[in-house]
């Protein structure tokens, strides 16, 4: 049942550019950007126990980088691309010896407050980040000369990156790295006097999570052109937060529904609710008490009562 479900949603993702407008074909590729962010962050939430509330920092530094090498310095785009993705990585190295010096509260309070200092300063430098205003005028690259202007061909560069990035971190938690970073989530004690070092892994789980955050910034500052303080806000941090556990944190497909609920609510409901944000919550507050694992969870819970049963 799980395959013929996989064919059917793979050949839906193929078939939707020759079916759809360009607005939802723009709408997925926001879905797809925002699913490699949400995943980002579920491996510190729901592998590494590790609740962040400043993830946007890579994605918005990831996103900088790239718009003012290109726009500012003249780099092409496959080099700032590199540099974006190694800045942002290192970044991540040193944002991880901060933020593991405390656990818990401790440790989403010091990601909050990192990413705050950012957001501040891409306000406050102004002669570099141009403030309020943003950086506009950007272009998307052009892969093997292949342009990515119209809305299918930037769609069909979205999702191959992010089935990349899915492949990638599925192979992440389900390898022996994977394993062991779920025992220190667990049992961080049994672990360590196991043998195993929980602080080394949770700081390796830091930078690979920055590393695709910093990877659906490229992606975010190609779809939009634009990029804007905004992007290193507490607000994008907590939806993606919204999204790991609305959809199912712990899980490979989870945040990527979470995440793909907290874009359509953004663009339905906020057409129509002036105070969207309370519907938002109010969503949310009901996934919550209805499904206390999340969406996915919740679903094959569901499922597997239905076919006991039969």
């Amino acid at each position: 049942m799980k395959w013929i479900a996989a064919v059917l949603f793979a050949a839906m993702l193929v078939l939707l550019p020759s079916v759809a407008g360009d607005f939802y074909v723009n709408l997925a590729s926001q879905i797809l950007i925002a699913a490699i962010f949400a995943l980002s962050l579920n491996l510190l939430v729901g592998f590494g126990g590790m609740t962040s509330l400043g993830h946007a920092s890579f994605l918005g530094v990831a996103a900088y980088i790239s718009a003012l090498l290109t726009s500012r310095y003249g780099f092409a785009h496959g080099p700032a691309a590199i540099v974006s993705i190694a800045g942002t990585t290192a970044m991540a190295a040193v944002f991880g010896v901060i933020a593991l010096r405390a656990s818990g509260l401790g440790f989403l309070m010091i990601t909050l407050a990192l990413s705050q200092v950012l957001w501040g300063l891409a306000y406050r430098m102004s002669n570099v980040t141009n403030g309020d205003n943003g950086i506009a005028g950007l272009t998307r690259p052009m892969p093997f000369g292949l342009s990515l202007d119209s809305a299918a061909s930037f769609y069909w560069f979205a999702l191959a990156v992010a089935s990349v990035s899915f492949l990638m971190m599925t192979t992440f938690v389900s390898s022996a790295f994977g394993s062991s970073l779920k025992g220190v989530r667990d049992q961080p004690r049994r672990m360590a006097a196991l043998g195993f070092n929980p602080w080394m892994i949770r700081w390796i789980t830091f930078i690979y999570a920055g590393f695709w955050g910093g990877v659906s910034g490229l992606l975010y500052v190609y779809y939009n052109k634009y990029i804007h303080p905004t992007s290193l806000s507490t607000t994008s941090s907590a939806e993606a937060l919204l999204g790991v556990i609305a959809g199912g944190s712990g899980t490979l497909s989870g945040p990527a529904v979470g995440a793909a609920l907290v874009l359509l609510l953004k663009n339905y409901a906020s057409a129509y609710v002036e105070r969207w944000n309370m519907l938002l919550g109010l969503v949310f507050l009901f996934i919550v008490l209805v499904m206390p694992t999340g969406i996915v969870p919740g679903l094959s819970k569901l499922l597997n009562l239905r076919r006991g049963s039969r």
